[in-house]
């Protein structure tokens, strides 16, 4: 006789490749590596690894292209996928509302100031022999012209790029991670993030240990294996020394931003 129905497992069934539910979208430096590890923890997530770079340098691919990147989903799982230079993308907000207006996006945000000087600091580590981080910064220093042309200048001005993506994007399906409390506060960011996406509160505080040397929160178990794992070599370097007058005419340049970036998202970073 043929065993009661649900008793015998079937075949495991290995799930379908779907374009993402939820991108995020930026922004680099902000820390959007750790927010991609920390939510992959969860059972109800599947997050592509890589960067795609689809809606920015590889959209001609076609998205049956995306697609076959993604990684096998269940029916109850979402997918997600990391590419940080989507924000400053003046396309990518056109893209992804065709692909899906449903998308939801996710921004990682950091103090623009931070934000700039960590970004010389990992294209020095590449390229040694650029020039300085005031040389690049200004185009006259003297009067205090900021260079806006140069990208880590560029992306700080998160209230300029945010107009591009509220044209497709209502508020509700944006949301804004602090890149700072995710250091201080990793479990209640991450908690606020998955509320966005509609998944229980299943990452807390016992999936956080501070690690010193680094200066930031690690896993205590990792999606792949059960062993802790913290984020590559390549971050928490130590930032380069900028002088502090420099630091203080970026912080004025970007105070406008930050005020108008702050009232339109209904949310105070505290940089100032």
């Amino acid at each position: 006789p043929a065993p009661p129905a649900g008793s015998a497992p079937g075949p495991a069934r290995p799930g379908t490749k779907r374009l993402p539910r939820a991108i995020v979208v930026g922004v680099k430096k902000g820390g959007t590596r750790a927010v991609l590890e920390f939510i992959r923890v969860h059972p109800e997530v599947r997050a592509l690894g890589t960067e795609p770079h689809f809606f920015d340098r590889n959209y001609h691919r076609g998205l049956e292209w995306y697609r076959s990147l993604m990684p096998r989903t269940l029916d109850s799982q979402i997918t997600v996928e990391k590419t940080p230079s989507y924000f400053v993308t003046k396309e990518a907000p056109r893209r992804i509302f065709n692909m899906s207006r449903d998308t939801k996006l996710i921004v990682v945000v950091r103090n623009p100031v931070t934000r700039a000087i960590s970004d010389y600091t990992q294209t020095l580590s590449k390229k040694p022999d650029i020039p300085t981080f005031e040389g690049l910064t200004f185009r006259n220093r003297s009067l205090g012209l900021v260079d806006t042309s140069w990208n880590a200048i560029r992306i700080g001005m998160y209230a300029v790029h945010l107009q591009s993506w509220l044209q497709y994007f209502p508020l509700s399906q944006i949301h804004f991670v602090s890149g700072e409390r995710l250091i201080t506060d990793p479990a209640g960011e991450m908690g606020k993030v998955q509320d966005f996406l509609g998944i229980k509160r299943v990452i807390t505080d016992k999936h956080f240990y501070f690690n010193k040397t680094k200066g930031f929160p690690c896993l205590k178990k990792s999606e792949s294996s059960g062993l802790p794992r913290c984020l590559g070599k390549s971050k928490g370097r130590t930032h380069v020394q900028i002088d502090p007058e420099v630091i203080e005419q970026l912080r004025d340049f970007y105070r406008p931003y930050n005020i108008k970036f702050y009232e339109t998202v209904g949310q105070d970073f505290r940089w100032e």
